[in-house]
């Protein structure tokens, strides 16, 4: 009788033991699953903010944006940083002024060269990133700052150009208006010509907007065409029109993003700044009728669902911030704002992805789209939709910042 009462002492010490520890490893177990990951990113902040947070987490230096292996001049760089520049402006963080100015000192040398910079190529994507020197001169009053923007200005005054006085979109594209290009050369020449030339090159910028509206707007739908060859030359020109065959919604963002852009520099008793006004209501107008229920666009805009559509990033990101500027600024009817909050909506609800630290991601984004060149592209359905789709790319960040802090999201 002792020996069971024992061994039955001996089990039941042996399985409070156990549940013991058992207890121990869970409670272990609980607090180690319980723990909160650290936030890299600050999910109370503003929309703005966190996708700025996200793209300097990405990219410890600001060169390093869009997977550079060593600092370039390149308009995705400008693109994204003049939105660092306006959120720096809305929020007095110098973080954000800091990462800018970073970039500017990396690729402009100590007597104003730009680093990598090839004026000889007349390329017009390279005037974009000189839109951030403005305020970097302004504020620090480096002279290395104003000679890179004269520089710039100096491709201008010789970038080549089509018989009827459209700047060619790059050297070697001789006679082709691309509306990317209106966005990479307008705004920073109307700067420019505003700031330190009393607004003398104004007729020859709203000449830019006019020439691609009378070239490359489509009658019927009011949307404009991605491209025009003025000589007919190329393989994707109409040979009637000069157009190319398709709406590309990334291209109509830049060329919405370079009318609302470049109006900021306009006085009011300019005769063309009504013009370009109308320019940009006639286009909101047209591009609200493709927006899809989801407040998105589509990336080849007005095909809708048709197989390989999808819904773009870029594009969405670059129309918003339009519609949202525009009626901020009293160019466009208030009725145009729900299009704005849609689009925004949109890109939050469907396109971007949070993770555990706060961080955040824009997906379903075109990494890169043209016409001509080798290889060849020929602006068909079939290229647009099949082009490489890249999340984070630069082409949709920038714009989402801007178009966020117009909406104050």
């Amino acid at each position: 009788m002792k020996i069971i009462f024992k061994s039955l002492c001996s089990f039941a010490f042996a399985l409070v033991l156990t549940s013991a520890i058992s207890c121990k490893e869970q409670k272990k177990e609980n607090t180690v699953t319980d723990t909160p990951t650290p936030l890299a990113v600050d999910t109370t902040k503003k929309w703005s903010e966190r996708m700025a947070l996200s793209i300097m987490k990405r990219n410890e230096q600001a060169w390093q944006i869009d997977h550079a292996k060593k600092p370039k001049w390149d308009y995705v760089h400008g693109l994204v940083l003049l939105a660092f520049e306006e959120l720096y402006k809305e929020t007095g963080n110098k973080e954000y002024y800091n990462y800018t100015k970073a970039y500017a000192d990396e690729l402009i040398d100590s007597s104003g060269t730009i680093i990598n910079y090839e004026l000889e190529k007349y390329n017009i994507d390279m005037i974009n990133a000189g839109k951030i020197l403005f305020d970097l001169y302004d504020s620090t009053k480096d002279e290395r700052y104003r000679k890179a923007m004269d520089t710039l200005r100096l491709q201008l005054t010789g970038q080549p150009r089509t018989k009827s006085g459209g700047f060619w979109h790059k050297k070697r594209y001789p006679n082709q208006m691309w509306l990317d290009g209106l966005y990479m050369g307008a705004p920073f020449y109307a700067e420019y010509t505003s700031t330190y030339e009393d607004g003398k090159a104004l007729d020859d910028i709203a000449m830019q907007f006019e020439l691609i509206e009378k070239n490359a707007k489509d009658p019927k739908t009011g949307l404009l065409y991605h491209g025009w060859d003025e000589s007919r030359e190329m393989e994707w020109a109409d040979k009637k029109t000069g157009t190319s065959p398709n709406f590309w919604s990334r291209s109509l963002g830049w060329y919405a993003m370079a009318l609302v852009d470049v109006l900021d520099y306009y006085p009011d008793n300019h005769p063309k700044k009504e013009v370009l006004i109308s320019y940009l209501n006639e286009l909101a107008t047209a591009v609200v009728k493709f927006q899809d229920a989801s407040g998105l666009w589509y990336q080849v805009t007005d095909m809708g669902d048709k197989e390989g559509n999808y819904l773009e990033a870029s594009g969405s990101s670059m129309l918003t911030y339009t519609l949202a500027k525009a009626v901020n600024k009293g160019y466009i009817p208030e009725s145009f704002q729900k299009n704005a909050d849609a689009g925004f909506n949109g890109l939050t609800s469907q396109l971007i992805k949070v993770a555990e630290d706060g961080e955040i991601t824009i997906t379903q984004v075109c990494a890169v789209a043209g016409l001509g060149g080798n290889p060849y592209r020929d602006g068909s359905y079939e290229y647009y939709v099949n082009e490489k789709k890249k999340d984070n790319d630069p082409k949709a960040t920038g714009p989402f910042i801007l178009a966020a802090l117009e909406l104050d999201k």
